[in-house]
């Protein structure tokens, strides 16, 4: 990856989160924090990984991305609209009745969303099954897959993973983003899932763990998971729930609740000033 093409995905998340946030507040429910925790991951499969087309969203051969974490569609949403496969005026419909941006993904109604997600656990079985029918197909598609560190606490999640290893479905790539929080606080006193990476080696896949939010690592982990062969791999990103807005990080509140007016404002100064940065870095 070269400097501007660093820049340019660094650039991009944070517009992505603005997009967040401004969904969040328009709606005036949703999940900004497991949202922003998973921006810059999904801001590089979809600038820089997977192969997709806007103006093709359903051509048989693309990339494919399932959210499994249903909940962080504002996320999802936000960076299709850069991609531009819709407007990105749009994200202020988040949530609202007749827009094609519900709280939850939706193939029927959404350009570019590629699998109806929100019932956690579920997602990585579509995924599973994405990757098995590319290969029966004779397809190179590959199919990317995100998970919240809470969402494994679902068993169908471990079948999933079960499955994935039998099949060899090495154009399959799990990816869990680990912030430590869920709606009712840590992961680990909750239910932990820890040592997650051990469990999902375990199960068969090919594991590595990486800073969530910095690019590089993303780059060298896709890169490794790519030259795999004859098993599915595994991402663990460590990410901060809320990254890029002060008062959201690390704060389990901020899992499923909107900014008011001044929380908003202040959100959106700060990504604000931190596209600004990146912007002349």
């Amino acid at each position: 990856m070269t400097p501007e093409e660093k820049k340019n995905l660094r650039v991009t998340a944070c517009r992505v989160r603005q997009g967040i946030i401004e969904g969040t507040f328009r709606a005036k429910s949703g999940h900004p924090g497991g949202s922003l925790s998973a921006a810059d991951v999904i801001t590089y499969l979809y600038f820089s990984r997977m192969r997709v087309d806007p103006s093709d969203p359903d051509r048989a051969d693309r990339d494919r991305f399932v959210l499994s974490k249903g909940h962080a569609a504002p996320a999802l949403y936000s960076v299709l609209a850069q991609r531009g496969f819709f407007p990105v005026e749009e994200l202020k419909t988040l949530r609202h009745i007749g827009s094609r941006l519900q709280g939850h993904p939706n193939m029927n109604l959404t350009p570019g969303v590629d699998m109806s997600t929100g019932s956690l656990g579920q997602g990585v079985s579509a995924a599973a099954g994405m990757a098995l029918g590319a290969k029966l197909k004779g397809l190179d598609s590959r199919v990317y897959t995100l998970l919240g560190d809470g969402e494994i606490q679902e068993g169908q999640v471990w079948e999933a993973m079960m499955f994935s290893a039998h099949y060899k479905l090495d154009n399959l790539v799990v990816l869990v983003d680990n912030n430590g929080l869920q709606i009712d606080g840590a992961v680990s006193d909750v239910m932990s899932p820890y040592p997650i990476d051990e469990k999902l080696a375990a199960f068969g896949l090919f594991v590595q763990t990486v800073d969530g939010h910095d690019f590089d690592e993303l780059e060298r982990a896709f890169d490794r998971a790519e030259a795999e062969k004859g098993r599915p791999s595994a991402i663990v990103l460590k990410t901060v729930k809320g990254r890029g807005v002060s008062y959201m990080e690390n704060q389990v509140g901020w899992h499923g609740k909107a900014p008011n007016e001044e929380e908003y404002h202040q959100a959106m100064d700060e990504l604000a000033e931190a596209l600004a940065r990146e912007e002349v870095r």
